[in-house]
């Protein structure tokens, strides 16, 4: 069975070239450009993981990462960050279980993800 993805990214190249991606590596993927009602999604889909675009490194910017970590059907799904902010590494304290700077490289991003995944089993 194929592992699912939650994709969270609010720049639209972005998103469709992370989709395009992680369907080429065998994935299935669940794309987003907003945060609205992810929240709920992210419980009644049980992703395998959560690709999640951050902007900015504040109690506003990372709501919803934390709010995936303090819901306890969501606390045990990985997280990994997106973002370009110079202070991104301040979100693994936070709620984040890897981070993954802008601009990434695709292999790199895979592997970060193929990580978690096995983490998490």
């Amino acid at each position: 069975m194929k592992k699912r993805i939650l994709v969270i990214e609010h720049n639209q190249d972005i998103l469709e070239l992370i989709s395009l991606v992680l369907d080429e590596a065998g994935y299935e993927v669940i794309s987003s450009k907003n945060d609205q009602d992810i929240l709920e999604q992210a419980i009644s889909l049980q992703p395998d993981a959560i690709l999640l675009d951050i902007l900015k490194v504040t109690d506003e910017g990372t709501e919803l990462c934390r709010q995936f970590k303090d819901v306890k059907e969501t606390c045990h799904i990985p997280v990994i960050v997106l973002s370009t902010h110079p202070q991104i590494h301040k979100v693994k304290d936070v709620c984040a279980d890897e981070i993954v700077e802008k601009p990434f490289d695709i292999d790199s991003l895979l592997e970060t993800l193929e990580d978690q995944l096995n983490l998490s089993n």
